[in-house]
C-alpha cells in the first residue's frame, strides 16, 4: 500500500489543515472493504443516521451508516449482533475521529446468502413485484382465512390462539407445508397456490423467527412469484421483527411476527362488538330524538286538525248565528216596509174613488167602458153604467144638457 502522505517540512500546519490531509491519506489508501464485528453502543438518532462502534477482543472503531442507507437495510440492528460491513474508511475532521463510513451490513458468517438475498432482491424490485401500486388491500371483516405454514410449527400455534381470542367467528383453513430445509420453497409456492384457489378471503404466510438459514425458505423467487400470483392477499409473517425475507417485499401486507399477522388479518370481535354497541346507541338516540320531533310536530298538527263532527258542530252554531242575525234582519226590514206600506196606504186612501162614493158621489162608465167625464161624450140613448156605494145601475141617457159655459 503506498502511502500519499507530503514530506514534512518547517511550515506551521493549523489542526484542520492536519486533519484534511489524515482524511484524504485515509479515504486513498483504504477501499471500500467488508469488515467484521460485534456491535455496540448502538444509536438511531432522530435525523434517521445510525451511529454505533463495531468491536472484537482487541479493539473497536466508531461507524456511521447514513439515512439513505439505513433505509434500505431491512431489519434492525441490536446490540451485541455479530455483523459483517462493508465500509469505506474516513476522518471526521471536527473532532478528529477516525471512523468507518457504512455502506451495507450482513450477519455474520452469512456473506453468500446475503449477496444472494440482496441480488434476488434487486431483480425482483427492478421488475415491480414490489411496487405500492400492486399491493391488494386486505379485507376489513373475513369470514375465511388460509393459513400456509407447517402444522408444527409454533407459529401455527399463536396464530390460531391469536384468531380464536379476536375472531372466533372467521372460519380458518390450513395449508400445511414445511417451511425450512430442502425444497421447502417450491412447497410453499405450491400450498400459496392451492389457498388462491379456495373459497377464503386471505391467506396468513407464517413461520417463527431463526437464522438466515432457517427462513432461507421464504427468500426464494418461487415463493415471491406465487404470493404475487395469488388471486388472494397475502399477509407475511415470518420471523421476528428484525427479521426480513423476501417474502416480506412481495406480499400484500407484512407484518413483524406471526402473531401481528393474525391480528392484522381479522379485527378484534369486542371491539368490533364494542363499535355496534355504540352505533347502537347513537341510533336509538337518534331514532329516539327523530321520534320525539315528529311527535311534536303531530301534536302541533293536531292542535289545528277539527274533528269531521267538531267542524260541523261548529258550522252548525254559525248558520245558528247567521239565521238568527238573518230573522232579526228580516223582521226589522219588514217593520220598515209595513211602516212604508201603511204611509203609502194612507195616502191612497184619500184616493179611493170608494172613499169619494162614500160621500154621495156615483161613478158613471160610458158605452165605451171608460169613466165618464163629460156629458159631450155621450149621446141620447146611450147605455150608461152608474156606480154607487152601495151597488150599481143600469141607466140610459136622455136629454143631453150642455154645460153652461158651452155655449
Amino acid at each position: 500500500m503506498q502511502s500519499s502522505v507530503r514530506p514534512v517540512d518547517n511550515s506551521v500546519l493549523s489542526v484542520s489543515a492536519l486533519n484534511r490531509l489524515v482524511r484524504d491519506c485515509l479515504e486513498s489508501a483504504f477501499p471500500l472493504s467488508w469488515v467484521g464485528g460485534e456491535i455496540s453502543n448502538l444509536t438511531y438518532a432522530t435525523s434517521g443516521h445510525v451511529y454505533f462502534s463495531l468491536k472484537d477482543a482487541g479493539a473497536q472503531v466508531r461507524c456511521v451508516m447514513w439515512r439513505s442507507r439505513a433505509q434500505t437495510l431491512g431489519w434492525r440492528l441490536e446490540n451485541g449482533q455479530k455483523i459483517e460491513a462493508r465500509a469505506l474508511v474516513s476522518f471526521y475532521e471536527p473532532r478528529g475521529e477516525f471512523q468507518l463510513n457504512i455502506e451495507s451490513i450482513r450477519r455474520a458468517g452469512q456473506g453468500d446468502l446475503f449477496e444472494r438475498f440482496m441480488r434476488l432482491k434487486a431483480q425482483l424490485e427492478n421488475e415491480g413485484l414490489f411496487a405500492v401500486d400492486r399491493k391488494r388491500a386486505i379485507p376489513p371483516m373475513p369470514r375465511h382465512l388460509a393459513i400456509v405454514t407447517s402444522p408444527q410449527a409454533a407459529a401455527l400455534r399463536d396464530v390460531l390462539s391469536t384468531l380464536h381470542r379476536r375472531a372466533p367467528h372467521v372460519a380458518i383453513t390450513l395449508y400445511p407445508t414445511p417451511v425450512q430445509g430442502d425444497g421447502a420453497g417450491l412447497r410453499i409456492a405450491e400450498a400459496l397456490e392451492a389457498a388462491g384457489r379456495g373459497d377464503c378471503d386471505a391467506i396468513i404466510l407464517c413461520r417463527g423467527g431463526g437464522s438466515i438459514e432457517d427462513l432461507w425458505a421464504f427468500n426464494e423467487e418461487c415463493v415471491a412469484r406465487a404470493i404475487v400470483a395469488s388471486r388472494l392477499p397475502v399477509i407475511s409473517g415470518v420471523g421476528h421483527e428484525t427479521d426480513f425475507t423476501i417474502a416480506d417485499f412481495a406480499a400484500d401486507l407484512r407484518a413483524p411476527t406471526p402473531t401481528a399477522a393474525a391480528e392484522q388479518a381479522a379485527p378484534d370481535r369486542n371491539t368490533l362488538l364494542n363499535r355496534l354497541n355504540a352505533l347502537q346507541d347513537r341510533l336509538t338516540r337518534q331514532t329516539s330524538r327523530r321520534l320525539a320531533d315528529r311527535q311534536q310536530a303531530l301534536d302541533w298538527w293536531r292542535s289545528r286538525l277539527v274533528h269531521p263532527a267538531e267542524r260541523i258542530s261548529r258550522q252548525r252554531t254559525g248558520l245558528d248565528q247567521l239565521a238568527r242575525h238573518l230573522n232579526q234582519a228580516s223582521t226589522w226590514q219588514r217593520s220598515r216596509w209595513q211602516m212604508k206600506l201603511n204611509t203609502l196606504a194612507g195616502s191612497l186612501k184619500h184616493l179611493d174613488p170608494l172613499a169619494v162614493l162614500s160621500r154621495g158621489y156615483a161613478l158613471v162608465i160610458g158605452p165605451d167602458g171608460r169613466a165618464l167625464r163629460s156629458n159631450l161624450a155621450v149621446n141620447t140613448g146611450d147605455r150608461l153604467k152608474i156606480t154607487l156605494t152601495q151597488g150599481s145601475l143600469d141607466a140610459s141617457v136622455l136629454p143631453v144638457v150642455a154645460p153652461p159655459d158651452a155655449e
